[in-house]
């Protein structure tokens, strides 16, 4: 069957990450990229019920929807049914559902490279508003001077323009190691990845540094050592000519580079208040340690348990907002908050369910390497898919989901999912996953 509409399934989902480029609203709550996931996943069910058709393999059904009991007991634990139903509902949407629509409206590696090809340009469009704010001084404040770049998000998401910057990067590396794709295409995502690289700099977030450092290091070495090597220097001489070449190396973000050494020994306020919420994230977890405390109820028992050194709030001011202080409603890693609140059994479940992802991603990219070495469509949908679960697995450590950002993650674990377990076209048949629905 021949296609109407290129890329026309995946297209709603390319919508997703077009309505992160608006800007916010200030006062948080749903954005539109929110509103457009629900239709997205309205989308996939209406085409699901009408072409009548088992939608996914055993193997994506059980990994997708493991961590479902977790969230399911957790609700129940809530403080009261809104806070139930807004967190189990948040919960779904960014880790079942959107995942589970993301992969059943893919149908191959064109419609893969699209969304990859989406998450660089929202990248690079974000990074361009954030160097911006920095050169102008519009940004969120940062140690009293308003040049951190935080993109269309404001400063009441700080992490949301380094989240799509980041994301970026590895989907353009991902693109650029793609051996079986055009010289063209390798050398404009290389230089995509390049330039993304001082808008993710003057984020000033140290935890997506540290994700995207680690996650471009793991998609060198499954391309391959040797390009790894090659790769890695050509990367590293941008960095250098981009960075410090071009006067983006302040003083300011030399400093924030150095922070991320001496945490241990000198750590700053925002470290000190990251240290306090784990260890009240801890405590809360080993007086409820099989079923947590339930959703959203983690700022209920954060002051019995946190140390005196917590600030409790952060100041947030610039990018057209008015200072404001904001409360610290979560531990800061994702792991620690799934802990607290849904306890040793939700950890399992849900962290089980990433790693299966992983495996079986890592697992399927390393079975097509040697079945064919050289076969078309070559390894850039493996590299990009494991590379985005990786940066959120490494994300996790120091961020959890929340803000008009976290749509990012469902559509990251979308993609991670569809290479992990989607059925996959059979070498020589026309390109469209088998199973997968086409209409």
């Amino acid at each position: 069957m021949s296609r109407a509409v290129p890329h026309g399934p995946v297209l709603p989902v390319a919508a997703v990450l077009a309505a992160l480029a608006l800007p916010l609203a200030p006062g948080g709550g749903a954005g539109p990229a929110d509103v457009v996931s629900g239709v997205v996943v309205l989308y996939c069910t209406v085409r699901l019920l009408r072409a009548r058709r088992r939608p996914l393999t055993p193997v994506a059904a059980v990994v997708l929807g493991l961590p479902v009991t977790g969230f399911a007991l957790a609700a129940l634990a809530a403080s009261s049914p809104a806070a139930a139903f807004a967190g189990l509902g948040r919960y779904l949407q960014v880790f079942v559902l959107v995942p589970a629509a993301v992969l059943l409206l893919i149908r191959d590696r064109a419609d893969f490279r699209l969304l990859a090809w989406a998450f660089t340009g929202l990248g690079l469009w974000q990074g361009a508003v954030g160097t911006h704010q920095y050169l102008t001084g519009t940004g969120a404040s940062y140690q009293g001077a308003q040049i951190r770049a935080v993109g269309t998000f404001g400063p009441g998401d700080v992490m949301g323009m380094a989240t799509a910057v980041a994301l970026g990067v590895v989907c353009a590396v991902g693109l650029a190691l793609d051996r079986c794709g055009g010289a063209r295409q390798r050398a404009v995502a290389a230089g995509c990845a390049a330039v993304l690289l001082v808008p993710l700099a003057l984020s000033f977030s140290r935890g997506a540094w540290i994700a995207t450092a680690v996650t471009c290091a793991a998609q060198l070495l499954l391309a391959g050592v040797r390009r790894a090597l090659k790769a890695g220097l050509a990367l590293a001489a941008a960095g250098v000519v981009l960075v410090g070449g071009l006067g983006v190396g302040t003083a300011l973000l030399e400093q924030r580079f150095d922070s991320i050494t001496q945490v241990a020994g000198a750590p700053d306020q925002s470290v000190r208040d990251r240290y306090a919420l784990w260890t009240a994230a801890l405590g809360i977890w080993r007086e409820h340690p099989l079923t947590g405390v339930g959703l959203k109820n983690f700022p209920e028992y954060r002051d019995g348990h946190a140390p005196m050194a917590l600030s409790a709030a952060s100041d947030t001011e610039g990018a057209g907002a008015a200072f404001r202080r904001q409360p610290l409603l979560s531990p800061h890693d994702m792991y620690l908050l799934v802990l607290s609140e849904q306890g040793l059994s939700g950890l399992v479940a849900v962290a089980g369910s990433w790693l299966a992802l992983l495996v079986c991603g890592v697992r399927r990219l390393l079975r097509e390497r040697r079945r064919a070495p050289s076969a078309a469509g070559g390894p850039d949908c493996a590299l990009v898919a494991c590379g985005l679960l990786v940066w959120q697995l490494t994300d996790f450590v120091y961020g959890d989901i929340g803000g008009p950002s976290t749509v990012l993650t469902a559509v990251s674990f979308g993609l991670a999912a569809w290479w992990a377990v989607a059925r996959h076209p059979v070498p020589g048949v026309d390109g469209r996953a088998e199973g997968v629905v086409t209409r």
